[in-house]
């Protein structure tokens, strides 16, 4: 119990740091850089971090799961994929909707895998289901 509660606030205290970096007012000088400061896969995110993702970042993906789950694992490895080749330009997190039930009841999700697309920190999708990349990436890359 007291390693779990050790656990989440270094977790919660790392997401915050490269939210902080990803989000800085600062600019990198070249787009190389940037993809160098962002994360090149889906961050573990929680109840407690989720807000700060979705308001720290221009466009996010949500994928939101769980450890039994088939589809998702297959989705899983595409959702890495995608968040390797937009680097810089979406951030991917995942949300284990079994541990972080608050945010899974606020926006409703009653089927996963369920991808949750914010843009400028407003929800403007959900996509339901596990499909495969070439179907699921032009779902997500017509918000940039």
């Amino acid at each position: 119990m007291v390693e779990d509660k050790q656990r989440e606030r270094i977790k919660l205290k790392k997401l915050r740091e490269m939210l902080r970096r990803t989000a800085s007012k600062e600019k990198p000088e070249s787009s190389q850089e940037q993809e160098k400061s962002a994360p090149n896969k889906p961050v573990d995110l929680t109840d407690a971090t989720f807000k700060e993702a979705v308001e720290n970042h221009a466009l996010v993906v949500i994928d939101c799961w769980a450890p039994w789950c088939g589809p998702c694992r297959y989705v899983s490895p595409i959702i890495e994929e995608i968040a390797r080749d937009y680097v810089g330009k979406i951030f991917f997190g995942k949300l284990n909707v079994d541990e972080n039930r608050r945010v899974a009841m606020q926006y409703g999700i009653m089927s996963i895998p369920t991808l949750l697309i914010f843009k400028k920190g407003r929800l403007v999708d959900q996509i339901i289901g596990a499909m495969p990349r070439r179907m699921l990436e032009p779902k997500i890359t017509r918000y940039l």
